[in-house]
């Protein structure tokens, strides 16, 4: 199940909120093995194959997060994990450190927390939960039960997050409001560690979230909750949130199958919502540039978690693109826009599989929202990288464009 590799720090890369980049080479026991890499580096290990092996002397990209194992120096033994990077899988191609066998991290301060997460896995920590007793707001929390019609964004992938602010964003501005203050609900679908995303970080940086709660096993957060309608009712109450992202982290689990894919957990969040009085918005997973028939305009899993999860209704948001030719714009990263064509036919199509999951064939209300280029402008000015599925704003407009529909329509519902 887990493939161990050990070996020595011999630089350290990028570091971000809870988070730090290493380059690792595997095997040697210390400063000797780093004094060699200084003299003949060695080629960063690319994602492997099935079946392949990290041989001793290979030098891979590792990731540590301090607050669980400490911060390691150039020179550290680590103790690796490399399974998903050894089989070619994940996001990210990092191998994680396990642990800093001879320089482990003094214990934590005495302190309030006794929720565990990542329970009975050697790496389980222990958290203060928002809403526990030893919280602040727990007398706050206790038996709070009504979101009060808050606008509940609930999206599929990661990706989504940055596109849907942007969106709530734009349409605040486009209202004459300030932006609004946004909360985001990670769910413990994809990345457990709130640390592994980028984006949150570049997010909470630029001040496009007021804050992120860790929900179920994820953790990591600036808030922790032990399920997703705490971490709601946390982000009304205790955030004081306009609105409200409810996505996994990085890192989408799917197997190919019709329920095989962490993304049911979007049907789930709708339920949450609706239960405790709040407004779900349901974002589509679109996308223009798949080429698997099963997610070509919206996925079979929106379609799925919506159509069949979902038991509460919600607002399907469906974009509206603008007629005729599409001028896309380059990525932030200097890609250039995919040719210059239509989104006439991606948008019919859209619209005609959204129809099965509105009244009066499904219980949702179907919503229009306009995608032109305004918009486009919005998403291009995220101050974090747009990506899914490795495809950026100029690959798949779509995608982004459909996300950010949904956070126009929260946005609306402030006024």
């Amino acid at each position: 199940m887990i493939t161990w590799r050990t070996g020595v720090v011999v630089s350290r890369g990028s570091t971000w909120s809870g988070a730090q980049e290493i380059r690792v080479r595997l095997g040697g026991t210390g400063a000797d093995d780093v004094a060699a890499a200084d003299l003949a580096p060695a080629d960063l290990a690319p994602a492997a194959q099935d079946g392949a092996v990290l041989p001793d002397g290979t030098e891979v990209r590792a990731l540590a997060y301090p607050g669980l194992v400490g911060d390691p120096a150039v020179g550290d033994r680590v103790l690796l994990n490399v399974s998903a990077l050894a089989r070619g899988l994940g996001t990210g191609g990092y191998a994680l450190v396990v642990a800093l066998p001879d320089a482990p991290p003094p214990d934590p301060a005495a302190g309030p927390g006794h929720l565990v997460k990542a329970r009975y896995t050697p790496l389980q920590a222990l958290v203060l939960g928002v809403d526990e007793q030893e919280s602040a707001h727990h007398e706050l929390l206790r038996d709070a039960d009504d979101l009060a019609g808050l606008p509940v964004v609930i999206a599929d992938l990661h990706s989504a997050l940055p596109a849907i602010i942007a969106g709530a964003r734009h349409g605040a501005a486009l209202a004459g409001r300030p932006a609004p203050r946004v909360a985001y609900v990670m769910s413990d679908g994809g990345a457990l560690p709130a640390w592994f995303s980028r984006t949150v970080a570049g997010l909470r940086e630029a001040g496009w979230i007021e804050a992120c709660l860790t929900a179920g096993q994820a953790f990591g957060g600036d808030l922790e909750a032990v399920t997703v309608h705490t971490a709601l009712l946390a982000a009304r109450l205790v955030v004081g949130a306009d609105l409200v992202v409810v996505a996994q982290g990085p890192g989408n689990l799917g197997t190919g199958t019709r329920w095989g894919f962490s993304g049911v957990a979007a049907g789930e969040a709708v339920n949450a919502a609706g239960t405790l009085g709040g407004r779900p918005i349901a974002s589509l997973r679109v996308s223009g540039a798949d080429e698997r028939e099963r997610h070509l305009g919206i996925s079979h899993h929106s379609l799925t978690a919506y159509g069949r999860v979902a038991l509460a209704p919600a607002d399907v948001v469906v974009p509206v693109f603008p007629p005729g030719p599409f001028e896309g714009v380059a990525d932030a990263d200097g890609v250039p826009p995919l040719e210059a064509g239509s989104l006439d036919a991606l948008g019919a199509r859209i619209n005609q599989q959204a129809l099965a999951l509105v009244a009066p064939t499904g219980r949702h209300r179907l919503v229009r929202v306009d995608a032109g280029e305004d918009l486009l402008a919005a998403l291009a000015a995220s101050p974090v990288r747009l990506s899914t599925m490795g495809r950026g704003l100029a690959q798949d407009p779509a995608a982004f464009l459909a996300a950010a529909a949904a956070g126009v329509h929260a946005a609306r519902l402030l006024s």
